[in-house]
Protein backbone atom coordinates (compact mmCIF):
# COMPACT_ATOMS: atom_id res chain seq x y z
CA UNK A 1 0.00 0.00 0.00
CA UNK A 2 1.20 3.56 -0.45
CA UNK A 3 2.88 5.16 2.72
CA UNK A 4 -0.11 7.16 4.80
CA UNK A 5 -2.82 5.41 3.29
CA UNK A 6 -5.00 3.83 5.70
CA UNK A 7 -4.59 0.00 6.97
CA UNK A 8 -6.44 -2.46 5.25
CA UNK A 9 -9.61 -3.17 7.49
CA UNK A 10 -9.69 -6.25 9.21
CA UNK A 11 -11.04 -9.35 8.11
CA UNK A 12 -15.14 -9.57 8.12
CA UNK A 13 -16.19 -11.22 11.82
CA UNK A 14 -12.87 -10.83 13.50
CA UNK A 15 -13.28 -7.39 15.55
CA UNK A 16 -16.81 -8.97 16.44
CA UNK A 17 -15.02 -12.29 17.93
CA UNK A 18 -12.06 -10.49 19.65
CA UNK A 19 -15.24 -8.81 21.28
CA UNK A 20 -17.23 -11.47 22.62
CA UNK A 21 -13.81 -13.00 23.70
CA UNK A 22 -13.17 -9.95 25.93
CA UNK A 23 -16.84 -9.72 26.98
CA UNK A 24 -16.55 -13.16 28.25
CA UNK A 25 -12.99 -13.28 29.53
CA UNK A 26 -13.87 -9.87 32.07
CA UNK A 27 -17.37 -11.94 32.83
CA UNK A 28 -15.25 -14.47 33.98
CA UNK A 29 -13.31 -12.68 36.05
CA UNK A 30 -16.53 -10.99 37.67
CA UNK A 31 -18.17 -14.14 38.10
CA UNK A 32 -14.93 -15.84 39.83
CA UNK A 33 -14.39 -12.48 42.27
CA UNK A 34 -18.10 -13.14 42.71
CA UNK A 35 -18.34 -16.76 44.06
CA UNK A 36 -15.15 -15.68 46.06
CA UNK A 37 -16.13 -12.90 47.82
CA UNK A 38 -19.91 -14.44 48.13
CA UNK A 39 -20.03 -17.88 49.28
CA UNK A 40 -15.86 -18.05 50.01
CA UNK A 41 -15.21 -14.86 52.32
CA UNK A 42 -13.66 -12.80 50.25
CA UNK A 43 -9.52 -13.07 49.77
CA UNK A 44 -6.78 -12.25 51.91
CA UNK A 45 -3.26 -12.69 51.79
CA UNK A 46 -1.53 -14.41 55.20
CA UNK A 47 -4.92 -15.42 56.70
CA UNK A 48 -7.55 -18.62 56.18
CA UNK A 49 -8.62 -17.17 53.26
CA UNK A 50 -5.28 -16.88 51.30
CA UNK A 51 -6.14 -20.17 49.46
CA UNK A 52 -8.72 -17.56 47.73
CA UNK A 53 -6.12 -15.97 45.92
CA UNK A 54 -5.16 -19.52 43.99
CA UNK A 55 -8.22 -19.48 41.62
CA UNK A 56 -8.64 -15.80 41.13
CA UNK A 57 -4.78 -15.90 40.05
CA UNK A 58 -5.35 -19.08 37.94
CA UNK A 59 -8.54 -17.53 35.91
CA UNK A 60 -6.70 -14.09 35.43
CA UNK A 61 -3.07 -15.21 34.25
CA UNK A 62 -3.61 -19.00 33.06
CA UNK A 63 -7.02 -18.13 31.39
CA UNK A 64 -7.49 -14.58 30.80
CA UNK A 65 -4.30 -13.20 29.99
CA UNK A 66 -3.01 -16.65 28.51
CA UNK A 67 -5.85 -15.86 25.82
CA UNK A 68 -5.61 -12.23 24.99
CA UNK A 69 -1.89 -13.29 24.49
CA UNK A 70 -2.95 -15.43 21.91
CA UNK A 71 -4.61 -12.84 20.18
CA UNK A 72 -1.92 -10.50 20.11
CA UNK A 73 -1.46 -11.29 16.57
CA UNK A 74 -4.75 -11.30 15.44
CA UNK A 75 -5.68 -7.83 16.97
CA UNK A 76 -2.49 -6.02 16.37
CA UNK A 77 -2.08 -6.64 12.15
CA UNK A 78 -0.81 -3.86 11.11
CA UNK A 79 1.92 -2.93 13.92
CA UNK A 80 5.48 -3.31 13.60
CA UNK A 81 5.82 -7.00 14.40
CA UNK A 82 8.62 -6.51 17.13
CA UNK A 83 6.32 -4.41 18.79
CA UNK A 84 3.80 -7.01 18.65
CA UNK A 85 6.00 -9.76 19.49
CA UNK A 86 7.10 -7.72 22.85
CA UNK A 87 3.47 -7.40 23.52
CA UNK A 88 2.87 -11.48 23.27
CA UNK A 89 5.68 -11.70 25.17
CA UNK A 90 4.77 -9.32 28.04
CA UNK A 91 1.19 -10.73 28.45
CA UNK A 92 2.42 -14.14 28.72
CA UNK A 93 5.65 -12.96 31.86
CA UNK A 94 2.55 -10.99 33.34
CA UNK A 95 0.43 -14.16 33.27
CA UNK A 96 3.16 -16.39 34.34
CA UNK A 97 3.94 -13.94 37.20
CA UNK A 98 0.24 -13.66 38.31
CA UNK A 99 0.31 -17.51 38.46
CA UNK A 100 3.09 -17.93 40.21
CA UNK A 101 1.15 -15.89 43.07
CA UNK A 102 -1.82 -18.31 42.80
CA UNK A 103 0.42 -21.66 43.09
CA UNK A 104 2.14 -19.58 46.07
CA UNK A 105 -0.79 -19.06 47.39
CA UNK A 106 -2.25 -22.87 47.49
CA UNK A 107 0.72 -24.07 48.95
CA UNK A 108 1.42 -21.90 51.85
CA UNK A 109 -2.42 -22.28 52.67
CA UNK A 110 -1.96 -26.26 52.90
CA UNK A 111 0.91 -25.93 54.67
CA UNK A 112 -0.65 -23.37 57.61
CA UNK A 113 -3.76 -26.08 57.36
CA UNK A 114 -1.84 -29.33 57.20
CA UNK A 115 -3.35 -30.09 54.06
CA UNK A 116 -1.31 -32.39 51.99
CA UNK A 117 0.32 -30.96 48.59
CA UNK A 118 0.03 -32.50 44.99
CA UNK A 119 -1.99 -35.37 45.29
CA UNK A 120 -5.00 -34.49 43.12
CA UNK A 121 -5.60 -34.85 39.16
CA UNK A 122 -6.03 -30.98 39.39
CA UNK A 123 -2.83 -30.52 40.87
CA UNK A 124 -1.10 -32.53 38.90
CA UNK A 125 -2.75 -31.15 35.71
CA UNK A 126 -2.22 -27.61 37.20
CA UNK A 127 1.54 -27.92 37.70
CA UNK A 128 1.76 -29.57 34.13
CA UNK A 129 0.38 -26.29 32.60
CA UNK A 130 2.03 -24.14 34.55
CA UNK A 131 5.88 -26.02 33.63
CA UNK A 132 4.73 -26.36 30.22
CA UNK A 133 3.43 -22.76 30.29
CA UNK A 134 7.05 -21.47 31.77
CA UNK A 135 8.89 -23.25 29.29
CA UNK A 136 7.11 -22.48 25.88
CA UNK A 137 7.55 -19.28 27.23
CA UNK A 138 11.14 -19.25 28.05
CA UNK A 139 11.62 -20.88 24.49
CA UNK A 140 9.56 -18.32 22.55
CA UNK A 141 11.72 -15.80 24.15
CA UNK A 142 15.01 -17.17 23.04
CA UNK A 143 13.67 -18.33 19.93
CA UNK A 144 11.77 -14.68 18.66
CA UNK A 145 12.91 -12.09 20.71
CA UNK A 146 16.31 -12.04 21.26
CA UNK A 147 18.71 -11.89 18.34
CA UNK A 148 21.14 -15.20 17.43
CA UNK A 149 18.61 -17.62 16.17
CA UNK A 150 19.00 -18.61 12.54
CA UNK A 151 15.74 -18.00 10.48
CA UNK A 152 16.08 -21.78 9.56
CA UNK A 153 15.94 -22.77 13.41
CA UNK A 154 13.08 -20.26 14.07
CA UNK A 155 11.18 -21.52 10.62
CA UNK A 156 11.30 -25.15 12.29
CA UNK A 157 10.53 -24.20 15.59
CA UNK A 158 7.46 -21.92 14.88
CA UNK A 159 4.77 -24.48 14.79
CA UNK A 160 5.97 -26.33 17.55
CA UNK A 161 5.50 -23.19 19.59
CA UNK A 162 2.03 -22.38 17.58
CA UNK A 163 0.87 -25.88 18.77
CA UNK A 164 2.15 -25.81 22.34
CA UNK A 165 0.76 -22.22 22.84
CA UNK A 166 -3.11 -23.79 21.92
CA UNK A 167 -2.30 -26.97 23.90
CA UNK A 168 -0.84 -25.02 27.03
CA UNK A 169 -4.04 -22.54 27.02
CA UNK A 170 -6.90 -25.74 26.56
CA UNK A 171 -4.54 -27.86 29.51
CA UNK A 172 -4.82 -24.45 31.36
CA UNK A 173 -9.09 -24.49 31.10
CA UNK A 174 -8.96 -27.99 31.86
CA UNK A 175 -7.10 -27.54 35.28
CA UNK A 176 -9.75 -24.67 36.06
CA UNK A 177 -12.60 -27.08 35.08
CA UNK A 178 -10.97 -29.80 37.59
CA UNK A 179 -10.22 -26.83 40.30
CA UNK A 180 -13.78 -25.83 40.50
CA UNK A 181 -15.11 -29.11 40.59
CA UNK A 182 -12.83 -30.29 43.56
CA UNK A 183 -13.54 -26.87 45.41
CA UNK A 184 -17.45 -27.81 45.17
CA UNK A 185 -17.06 -30.92 46.00
CA UNK A 186 -14.93 -30.17 49.11
CA UNK A 187 -16.61 -27.04 50.07
CA UNK A 188 -20.46 -28.35 49.29
CA UNK A 189 -20.40 -31.74 48.91
CA UNK A 190 -23.77 -32.14 50.93
CA UNK A 191 -25.74 -29.81 49.12
CA UNK A 192 -24.20 -29.51 45.63
CA UNK A 193 -26.56 -31.91 44.15
CA UNK A 194 -29.33 -29.86 45.23
CA UNK A 195 -28.56 -27.23 42.75
CA UNK A 196 -27.51 -24.49 45.97
CA UNK A 197 -26.89 -20.76 44.40
CA UNK A 198 -23.13 -21.34 44.61
CA UNK A 199 -22.78 -24.63 42.43
CA UNK A 200 -25.12 -22.82 40.02
CA UNK A 201 -22.71 -19.70 39.83
CA UNK A 202 -19.47 -22.32 39.78
CA UNK A 203 -20.74 -24.27 37.60
CA UNK A 204 -21.94 -21.08 35.29
CA UNK A 205 -18.33 -20.00 35.67
CA UNK A 206 -17.10 -23.68 34.04
CA UNK A 207 -19.49 -22.86 30.95
CA UNK A 208 -17.84 -19.66 30.78
CA UNK A 209 -14.49 -20.79 30.98
CA UNK A 210 -15.01 -23.37 28.20
CA UNK A 211 -17.16 -20.65 26.17
CA UNK A 212 -14.15 -18.44 26.14
CA UNK A 213 -11.89 -20.97 25.17
CA UNK A 214 -13.28 -22.22 22.14
CA UNK A 215 -13.87 -18.27 20.63
CA UNK A 216 -10.09 -17.89 21.57
CA UNK A 217 -8.89 -20.72 19.79
CA UNK A 218 -11.28 -20.14 16.79
CA UNK A 219 -10.11 -16.94 16.07
CA UNK A 220 -5.92 -18.12 16.68
CA UNK A 221 -6.37 -20.88 14.38
CA UNK A 222 -8.94 -19.69 11.71
CA UNK A 223 -6.45 -19.66 8.84
CA UNK A 224 -7.75 -16.02 6.82
CA UNK A 225 -7.80 -14.35 10.22
CA UNK A 226 -3.88 -14.77 10.80
CA UNK A 227 -1.64 -11.84 10.71
CA UNK A 228 -0.72 -10.50 7.07
CA UNK A 229 3.18 -9.95 6.93
CA UNK A 230 4.22 -6.90 6.21
CA UNK A 231 5.98 -5.62 3.32
CA UNK A 232 9.07 -4.09 5.07
CA UNK A 233 8.75 -7.52 6.98
CA UNK A 234 9.17 -9.74 4.04
CA UNK A 235 12.41 -7.83 2.72
CA UNK A 236 13.64 -7.82 6.30
CA UNK A 237 12.97 -11.82 6.49
CA UNK A 238 14.76 -12.26 3.37
CA UNK A 239 17.87 -10.25 3.99
CA UNK A 240 18.19 -12.23 7.21
CA UNK A 241 17.65 -15.62 5.66
CA UNK A 242 20.60 -14.58 3.05
CA UNK A 243 23.26 -13.25 5.96
CA UNK A 244 22.29 -16.72 8.03
CA UNK A 245 21.78 -19.21 5.63
CA UNK A 246 23.99 -18.00 3.17
CA UNK A 247 21.00 -18.47 0.10
CA UNK A 248 20.32 -16.09 -2.45
CA UNK A 249 16.97 -13.90 -1.36
CA UNK A 250 15.02 -15.28 -5.11
CA UNK A 251 15.81 -19.06 -3.31
CA UNK A 252 12.34 -20.83 -2.12
CA UNK A 253 11.46 -20.28 1.04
Amino acid sequence: SMDGAPPPASPAGLSAFVAVSQLLGLTLLATTGAWLGRYRGGVAWHSPLQFNAHPLCMVLGMVFLQGDALLVYRVFRHEAKRSTKALHALLHGLALVIALVGIIAVFESHRAKGIPDMYSLHSWCGMAAFVLYLLQWLLGCGFFLFPGASFSLRGRYKPQHIFFGVAIFILSIASCLLGITEMLLFKISDSYSHFVPEGVLANTLGVMLVAFGLVVGYVVTREEWKRPPLAEELALSMDFKTLTEGESPGGGS
